[in-house]
């Protein structure tokens, strides 16, 4: 929108006239002859100062502001050199004004030309209760930068003293004559290098966008968790009236406007429809890290966008540093480097349950990736949909446009829609995150915490808007493999087959698959194991994806729960054990998945008929896997499980699991989570439960977690995955994590420590773990930690940890220290370097390790590299083994990659080469072209080198009607 300059020069003496005379300051609210008298435009010391923006919005409050600006100007004129202008407003025209603020440093430059002003003070106040927040910031007009910038808090009982604070802290930012370094803003994150153009919170009425107090509760919010919002009702401020597109309640809560199109957007991250100049943005972002609650120190605009096929996002993303000093150092798809470099969210809740949703995220060189977030946690990165996004450049930063069919979503019945919604905002080069809502330094990570995000309103979905896709698949290949029965030796083979998707609803999503194949599916990365139990490697199959937070079992709300111990709490059910028996492939004939929401209640079913397979000694068996759950309170929930395999693995007949778990969460960081489960196997009767009992606190400064749980001898989830079995565990942690203000280069201390006890089911210690440990983070993302940790393990077995090696039955104490050292993924060269030196059973360890490596070579090309050696002295002999792990990717299009991976694992004397080619050469149709071999480095001894090779070439056509 164009707002005229002359607006700048309205008379502000309504405002005066009106304004509560018992609470204004006896101070004279003349003009100085000063300010009167006409000075040159090059005058340094003439100061300009702008009546101050009403960000709450009350009218009763609407006087503060024009008060705030006399008072600052008579304080400058008392005590400096300065002459003082006041800007007159009128109280009418205060709201158009504040929407003059829109365009930034911008229309202040232009108000201080008019005035001949060189300075130009500005700010906004905003009033939570009895508390009040003022903000401000100095502008240079001959340069149009902010050069200071100041945030005081208090009482609105204590306005005048606050007054006084914000004048002194402003006088620090008015150079006379020279310019002088300014003062730090209060804003802007230790460690960051000196910006100049850092937007203070300037709003309008309908978009107050100044943070909210974080010391005081947020009014009509059950944060305790007892209360679920209705999902016809909006959980926060009433919705914006046009032209408005957000609103925001006194808490920072924000309730957002999508605009209906009534013309085509193109997708090409221009910006340069005439709807964006029509339409006003959504913007005032809040910092969760690293100053939780205080504006961004960067300007980003918004808008969300409709037609009667697509839902639009655009963002004009502004950055006071230059290009060349952005972290944007991956393109690939679905790549977690993404979330390490400075980037652009959006996360809808369709449902609006304010837990679940799917998030979109797009990079300053157009590299993007999709997620689903299931209750507030267990962020599902392998999932992918259909959606499109392009990226643009303007002077001050960049922009993107995303394009998102609705068949592409999953919502609730009805043609008129309540969201939730979140932007997210990264800096990586600060090491900085915002959103448009407020969200606790603590707990779940902002992206996912949907309890916290925006309402968005005005969403209209078409009717029949049911999916209904097909996706066929030709593959051809040919192979060798040296360990088959009979002998394979460059053996040709093709095949076919077809996966479909329906809608039963528009909230159930049906799936369908015949004669699956996953030839296309990176190999696994190997991984070194010192432990005497099995290791878990992750699903990437795409069949089994969409939807996989739904079969999670047994744990809290954001991701904790089963992981206190390392994988000991058992998986109720594990995808990887349809299709894969001893390591071998099994053949899937075909099966079907259900998943979705309907009303309150989460719901996934599957069931999946595989074939026979000779080399992995299986027989045809369906699996069976039903899991519901039910939300309640507002952040809590409740849900069974039943799995069933036909044909068991230690017995003839049928294995089954039936379990119910349930998780509540209550205000930001309090959690209870908890199961109970029995497995039904022939042959193995009695002691067949498991069971959980958790609590966690998670606030930033303190955290506590305690945790209990068993695992009967014959408790047998053989659709899961179970590390160790017949035992009775307790975990108690806690930490202390202050951030400490005078130090300059730390962002956050951490003092921690936790005891593990373990006991079997003949009541002896087996395992005990009493660790202690030290974690720096420090401002530019780099980090160190240090832990010493003490050991107790009682082996009732002999344990063969390496050919000819084994540690006899007995009990072990031993004690070892582990330092490592993270540098910031921003960097060109980032990784952990880590170092283990200490007892090991009855000898001794020395461990050396670069893990998370990477090395950027241009923004298309990367290499990572991996090494773990471990040196281990034991009284039955000595042995090292080592993990080298090397992955290549060259990027030529987001959607255009070559990835290899080459590992070596002298536990097993095995060299794996990965080659991959993947072309999505239209959304959701692909090209696979693959190369594959496992070589025995051990061939001197006679064992042929090449244990087995495949080159695979696989093409799959999406149809979507």
């Amino acid at each position: 929108m164009i707002i005229t300059e002359s607006i700048l020069l309205l008379s502000v003496s309504m405002a005066v006239a009106d304004a509560p005379r018992t609470a204004v300051r006896p101070r004279s609210l003349s003009t100085s002859p000063r300010a009167a008298q006409s000075a040159p435009a090059a005058d340094p010391d003439r100061v300009a100062v702008l009546p101050f923006a009403n960000i709450s919005a009350a009218a009763e409050d609407a006087w503060i502001g024009a008060g705030i600006a006399e008072t600052l100007g008579a304080d400058f004129e008392r005590v400096g050199p300065w002459s003082i202008v006041r800007q007159p407003v009128a109280q009418g025209s205060l709201a158009t004004v504040d929407r003059a603020a829109d365009t930034g440093v911008a229309t202040e430059v232009a108000a201080g030309r008019l005035l001949d002003a060189k300075w130009i003070v500005s700010g906004a106040y905003q009033r939570l209760r009895e508390r009040l927040r003022i903000t401000a910031r100095v502008v240079d007009v001959a340069t149009a930068t902010v050069v200071h910038t100041a945030v005081v808090d208090g009482m609105v009982s204590e306005l005048f003293e606050l007054q006084d604070r914000l004048a002194a802290e402003l006088r620090r930012g008015l150079p006379s004559g020279a310019v002088v370094p300014p003062a730090r803003a209060a804003n802007v994150p230790r460690g960051a290098p000196a910006v100049p153009a850092v937007e203070p919170p300037t709003a309008r009425a309908s978009d107050d966008h100044a943070p909210p107090f974080p010391s005081e509760p947020v009014p009509a919010v059950d944060r305790g968790g007892f209360a679920a919002a209705p999902t016809n009702v909006i959980d926060g401020p009433p919705p914006p009236e046009a032209p408005d597109t957000i609103s925001r309640d006194a808490a920072g809560r924000a309730t957002v406007r999508a605009v209906r199109l009534t013309g085509p957007l193109r997708t090409d991250g221009a910006l340069d429809e005439g709807v964006y100049e029509t339409t006003a943005p959504i913007s005032g972002f809040i910092q969760q890290q690293p100053d939780e609650g205080a504006p961004a120190t960067e300007r980003t605009e918004a808008w969300v966008f409709f037609d009667a096929s697509n839902v639009y996002v655009s963002a004009r993303v502004w950055d006071s540093a230059p290009e060349s000093q952005w972290v944007a150092n991956e393109m690939q798809r679905d790549s977690f480097q993404l979330v390490q470099n400075d980037y652009f969210s959006v996360v809808f809740d369709t449902f609006y349950d304010r837990r679940s949703g799917i998030g979109f995220l797009v990079n300053p060189l157009g590299g993007f990736m999709d997620y689903e977030i299931t209750d507030e946690g267990f962020p599902n990165s392998d999932w992918n949909t259909l959606w499109d996004t392009r990226t643009g450049r303007f002077d001050g930063g960049w922009t993107v446009e995303i394009e998102i069919p609705f068949k592409s979503l999953r919502f609730r019945p009805g043609a008129a829609q309540i969201w939730g919604m979140q932007f997210v905002r990264s800096i990586r080069w600060k090491n900085e995150s915002s959103f448009v809502t407020p969200i606790p330094i603590a707990g779940p990570p902002g992206d996912f915490r949907l309890s916290d995000a925006a309402t968005l309103t005005g969403i209209e979905v078409p009717g029949g808007n049911r999916t209904f896709e097909v996706k066929p698949y030709a593959i051809g290949s040919l192979a060798t493999d040296i360990n088959a029965v009979p002998r394979i030796s460059n053996d040709g083979d093709g095949d076919f087959g077809f996966d479909v998707k329906y809608g039963v609803t528009q909230n159930l999503t049906a799936d369908f698959t015949y004669n699956t194949d996953f030839a296309q599916v990176e190999v696994d990365e190997q991984q070194v194991n010192l432990t005497r139990f099995s290791l878990f490697f992750p699903e990437k199959r795409e069949f089994f994806l969409e939807g996989r937070g739904i079969f999670d079992f047994g744990r809290a709300t954001g991701g904790g729960g089963g992981g206190f111990f390392g994988g000991n709490a058992p998986t109720m059910f594990f995808s990887r054990r349809i299709g894969l028996e001893r390591g071998q492939t099994v053949p899937i004939l075909g099966g079907g998945r259900l998943t979705g929401k309907a009303g309150k209640f989460s719901i996934g079913a599957v069931s999946i008929q595989t074939d026979d397979s000779t080399s992995a000694n299986a027989v045809g068996t369906n699996f069976t896997v039903l899991r519901v759950k039910r939300d309640i309170l507002r952040r809590s929930r409740i849900g069974g499980i039943f799995t069933s395999r036909s044909v068991s693995t230690v017995g003839a007949g049928i294995n089954e699991v039936y379990g119910l778990d349930a998780a509540f969460s209550f205000y930001d960081n309090v959690n209870f989570n908890g199961y109970y489960a029995r497995t039904r196997t022939p042959g193995l009767e009695g002691d067949d439960a498991s069971y959980q009992a958790a609590f966690s606190y998670n606030g930033d400064l303190y955290a506590l977690q305690v945790d209990h749980l068993r695992v009967g001898d014959n408790f047998n989830p053989e659709i899961g995955f179970l590390r160790r079995d017949d035992f009775r565990q307790t975990f108690v942690s806690a930490q202390y994590s202050p951030r400490p203000s005078s130090i300059e280069m730390i962002r956050q201390f951490t003092w921690g420590g936790s005891l593990d006890y373990i006991e079997n089911g003949a009541g002896q210690v087996e395992t005990r773990i009493e660790q202690a440990r030290f974690q720096i983070a420090f401002e530019n993302s780099d980090g160190f930690s240090v832990s010493v940790q003490r050991s107790y393990e009682l082996l009732v077995r002999a344990f063969p940890i390496a050919p000819g090696v084994t540690i006899p039955v007995g009990a072990y104490d031993f004690q070892d220290v582990l330092a490592s050292y993270s540098m910031g993924p921003q960097r060109r060269f980032s990784g952990t370097f880590s170092i283990q030196r200490g007892e090991f059973f009855n000898g001794h360890i020395t461990s050396v390790g670069y893990r998370q490596g990477r090395i950027e070579i241009t923004p298309q090309l990367s290499f990572e590299p991996g090494i773990s050696v471990n040196r281990i002295d034991l009284p039955a002999g000595l042995f090292t083994t080592s993990l080298v792990t090397s992955r290549v990717t060259y990027t030529l299009t987001p959607r255009v990659f070559f990835g290899g991976l080459l590992q070596y694992n002298s536990s097993n004397n095995s060299l794996g080469t990965n080659l991959r080619l993947r072309w999505e050469y239209q959304p959701g149709s692909e090209l696979f072209v693959v190369y594959n071999d496992q070589r025995d480095t051990s061939s001197l001894r006679g064992t042929p080198f090449v244990q087995n090779r495949a080159f695979v070439v696989k093409f799959t056509r999406l149809f979507r009607f």
